[in-house]
């Protein structure tokens, strides 16, 4: 008989499965990478169709750099006010929805535990198991539960306006800096093709650590990304080309 008491005690439960995705943490860091690609994706994309909208019109070094710094400063202005008020107002929904739960549960606590037993037995659970549940997650923490089951909140991770805001300022100001770099600092007959290569290089590079942290399809997302910016582009050059030529 083989002696197995120096053997390591089994877990009754495995752990999660390395580079499986998990609930925990996963919300908030959704929240970042989604306005941090944003920002990034929309600086990127913005500032270079801009500088290379008034590059189509003219080769003057000094109107594209102050194109592109009002662009940058604007854009990231606009990002950053843009997601405070999103995320706020997402914030503010949560923080009511969960008052009400408060109310409810101080009110009519065995209705409340009705309901979510309930929500349970709809995961397909069975009746008593989920009463059962029911009772221990409201046992231990009753807001939580309803929460987490009935509103699909955190209350531990509650959106935070001011964290999407500044991701927002700081992904899109160095997002910016790319184009607005690659138009003004190379000579005048290598600018255009500079910028171009620049900034497709940097969405494909984006779009891929994007898919990669959010554990999705690498390939979608970088076509996505170079695509839409190589036609925006295309779209402002011929535009800023046109009205160069009509001396606009």
């Amino acid at each position: 008989m083989s002696d197995h008491s120096g053997d390591s005690p089994q877990p009754d439960h495995p752990g999660p499965h390395p580079g499986e995705p998990h609930h925990e943490g996963l919300g908030t860091r959704l929240n970042w990478l989604r306005a941090a690609v944003l920002g990034a994706n929309d600086g990127i994309v913005s500032t270079a169709g801009l500088v290379v909208g008034v590059a189509g019109a003219t080769g003057s070094r000094s109107a594209l750099l102050t194109a592109g710094l009002a662009g940058l400063m604007a854009g990231s202005l606009s990002m950053a006010a843009g997601e405070y008020v999103s995320v706020s107002t997402q914030r503010d929904s949560e923080q009511a929805a969960l008052a009400l739960e408060r109310e409810e549960l101080a009110a009519t606590p065995q209705a409340e535990l009705e309901e979510l037993t309930g929500l349970l037995e709809d995961r397909g659970i069975s009746r008593d198991l989920a009463r059962e549940v029911a009772e221990q997650l409201t046992a231990r923490d009753a807001l939580g539960a309803h929460a987490r089951v009935e509103l699909g909140i955190d209350p531990d991770e509650l959106a935070n306006p001011w964290h999407a805001a500044w991701a927002s300022f700081v992904s899109f100001t160095v997002g910016s800096l790319l184009p607005l770099l690659a138009i003004v600092l190379p000579p005048h007959d290598w600018r255009l093709a500079v910028t171009v290569v620049s900034v497709v290089a940097a969405l494909v590079c984006c779009g891929w650590i994007s898919a990669w942290l959010g554990n999705a399809p690498a390939r979608p997302a970088v076509v996505r990304n170079a695509a839409g910016g190589a036609i925006a582009m295309a779209v402002t050059y011929a535009v800023g080309a046109l009205l160069g030529a009509a001396g606009v």
